[in-house]
């Protein structure tokens, strides 16, 4: 399945030099590993599509909702941090 989602200008273009190499994203839609995620590059100066798109085979996924992974207020003080390997 083909999956389109826009990500600002500054992270496409981490992933287009191949330096990011993980997407992160609302769970508001389906995604599965050998999905393809077309990722639309978007402006937020301008609030716009600058037209530039790329592709990405999904290899991976972990979704959160309902993880108890750390305590409540930890993840109030501290937030996320998503940690890509190279």
């Amino acid at each position: 399945m083909e999956v389109k989602k826009k990500v600002w200008s500054k992270f496409f273009e981490a992933i287009l030099s191949g330096k990011k190499k993980f997407e992160l994203h609302l769970a508001d839609f389906e995604v599965k590993e050998g999905d393809v995620l077309v990722l639309e590059e978007w402006d937020p100066e301008t609030n716009n599509y600058t037209g530039r798109k790329i592709s990405k085979k999904v290899g991976y996924v972990v979704k959160t909702k309902g993880q108890k992974f750390w305590k409540e207020e930890d993840v109030e003080n501290y937030g996320y941090q998503i940690i890509g390997f190279v």
